[in-house]
Order: C-alpha cells, then sequence, then structure tokens
C-alpha cells in the first residue's frame, strides 16, 4: 500500500540521517543479486533526492566461480551504467593468488563455503580501503541475519554472537560496516526489485548446496510458517543476549602478516592460505586446537621486514600498501 511504501522511505531515510555524512566515500557490496542491487537502487535514489552529498561506488569481488559469478558480475556492470555509479571489481586471484574453483578443486565440497566467506570478508574490507571508503553498506537482510544468529548459537561461537545482530559494526582504526536491511524481510526485498522492475541474477551459487548456512535457513523457513514473527524475534534475542562478566572473550589485535582484524597472532585468511599453499587445507578448518600447528609454522615464516609469507607457491598479490592497517 501507499501508506506503508511512506513508512519503508521514511524509515530508509532516518537510517541514512543517523549513519552517514555529507562527502563521504560508501562502498556498496555489489554482487548482483536481489539484496545489493536493491540496496544500490535506494542508496542511490535517496541520495539525489535528498542531496545527501555522498560519494558512492560499487565494489564487487569475483571469486573466480566459473558459471556463476562471471554471469552475476555482467549484472553488476549493468548496474554501473543504470544507476552511473563507478564500478571496482577485486578477484581472489589477484589478491589471493587462488580461485573458489582451484580451492574446490583442492578440498572438495565440504568447507568450501568457510573458505569463501573469509576471503570474501577480507577481500571487501582490503577493496574499501583501496579506495578510501568511509563505510561499507552490505544487502545482508533480516532471514540473513537471523540465520546468522543462528548459526553461532549452535557452533557455540560468543564472539560473533555479539556481533551479527549489530546494524552497524567496526573497530577503531578500521571501516565500518552498515546493514541498512537489518530489519527488512527477503520477500519485502523480492517485492521491491520485481515492482521497480530492477535487473539482479536469480541463479544460486553452484558451490551453496552443501553450505551449512542452507540448513539454518531450512529451519528458519519451516519455523517462521509457525510463528511469523520468528525472523524478527532471532534477531531481538541475538541483540539482547547478555555475556557474564567471567566469560573471557578473545581479545582483539591486529594480523602480525598482513594487518587484518584477527583473534590471534595470524588472521583465519592467512591461516587458510599457508594451508592452501602447503597442501593441506584441512589443518585451517575447525578447532582452534587443529590450527596451533599451522599456526606456529606460519607464523614462523612470516618476513619481518615485508610482512608476506616465505612461500614459494601461492602468496597474496603485491597490492600498494599491503598491510591492511596502513591502507586507512
Amino acid at each position: 500500500s501507499k501508506r506503508n511504501n511512506s513508512c519503508e522511505w521514511k524509515r530508509k531515510k532516518q537510517w541514512y540521517q543517523r549513519r552517514v555524512r555529507g562527502g563521504e566515500t560508501i562502498a556498496i557490496g555489489a554482487s548482483g543479486g536481489k539484496d545489493s542491487t536493491v540496496l544500490a537502487h535506494i542508496m542511490k535514489t535517496l541520495n539525489d533526492r535528498h542531496n545527501y552529498g555522498l560519494n558512492l561506488v560499487l565494489l564487487s569481488i569475483d571469486e573466480g566461480i566459473s558459471g556463476y559469478r562471471d554471469d552475476s558480475l555482467e549484472t553488476v556492470k549493468r548496474n554501473q551504467i543504470q544507476y552511473s555509479l563507478p564500478l571496482t571489481i577485486l578477484s581472489y586471484q589477484e589478491l589471493y593468488g587462488w580461485t573458489m574453483d582451484a580451492i574446490v578443486k583442492q578440498i572438495g565440497m565440504k568447507n568450501n563455503c568457510t573458505f569463501c566467506g573469509v576471503f570474501r570478508r577480507q577481500a571487501l574490507d582490503r577493496g574499501a580501503a583501496m579506495l578510501k571508503c568511509d563505510k561499507i553498506v552490505t544487502g545482508h537482510n533480516a532471514d540473513d541475519i537471523a540465520e546468522t544468529v543462528i548459526m553461532n548459537i549452535l557452533r557455540g561461537d560468543i564472539a560473533r554472537l555479539g556481533r551479527c545482530t549489530s546494524i552497524s559494526t567496526g573497530s577503531e582504526g578500521m571501516i565500518s560496516r552498515c546493514k541498512p536491511f537489518k530489519y527488512t524481510y527477503e520477500k519485502e526485498i523480492v517485492m521491491y526489485a520485481h515492482f521497480k522492475k530492477l535487473d539482479y541474477f536469480t541463479t544460486e551459487c553452484i558451490y551453496s548446496p552443501n553450505a551449512y548456512r542452507g540448513h539454518a535457513r531450512t529451519f528458519l523457513k519451516d519455523l517462521e510458517k509457525i510463528r511469523p514473527r520468528a525472523i524478527l524475534d532471532i534477531i531481538k534475542s541475538g541483540e539482547d543476549m547478555a555475556i557474564k562478566e567471567e566469560v573471557k572473550m578473545p581479545v582483539q589485535r591486529t594480523c602480525q602478516n598482513c594487518g587484518y582484524i584477527s583473534s590471534s597472532e595470524l588472521c583465519k585468511a592467512c591461516i587458510m592460505l599457508d594451508g592452501l599453499n602447503k597442501g593441506k587445507p584441512e589443518l585451517s578448518i575447525g578447532k582452534n586446537n587443529k590450527r596451533k600447528k599451522i599456526l606456529k609454522l606460519t607464523a614462523d615464516k612470516v618476513n619481518d621486514d615485508t610482512g608476506q609469507l616465505k612461500e614459494n607457491g601461492h602468496t597474496r598479490a603485491n597490492l600498494p600498501n599491503q598491510n591492511i592497517q596502513e591502507m586507512f
């Protein structure tokens, strides 16, 4: 209805006024899917309509998935023209020396989404830092966040559980991330894209059928049939989750290899990359005690002068200002 549509626009405008300031450069995580396409459309529309003075840029990550990402990036390129926004595409190949196709060939279909998620999060931060962005906005919707809450509860990951429901995250010295669609249902985004006749990519990732998130999604959809408010209730539960003072929480620090935020000496991306380079990717997955050996081996091979791993195989690309802290 017109009234509901008016309320939705008012809510988005209020988010803009609280979270962004004129003159800031905002990176929109663009995958070509419905969420990021609707996000780019709304950000562009509000910025033009209310003269917020934001510098909006599209930032896409090419994971190197043949038959999936190459097609979705064509959608992003069309969005670039449709919304008149600059587009930057970074690939796993140039950042890490690996593509997801190559990673799956080595590790198989199990745990491949773990590698992709870790690399993608860091790639977005690296891309935003290279573009000198002030913030990153992503299209995570209410369904996504509720799924993440369930996953973190099942894994017993208290640290991530405390962060996953925040509409804006980011530690000191790091680029903050915002999720404007935190309280927006996936079905609302689909309807918006349909009625606005937006151009977006709908094919599911060819490696996602075995993803852990898929089980959380199925459970959530079944729960929603019984209790329609289940998604927002789960998000509220995550927000209200209290941690006892005596519980020891991970201390945030920076990776001694790449400078990325980490709770240990080396970040997860560096550990996983080293496991791939050594031909033992299984050592970088799972509990911390399984990773101690590779962590020690990796730490011993860090070159104090350059911050690069002393490996003959794949390594991080020689990008300007490789240490992420120096990018800000």
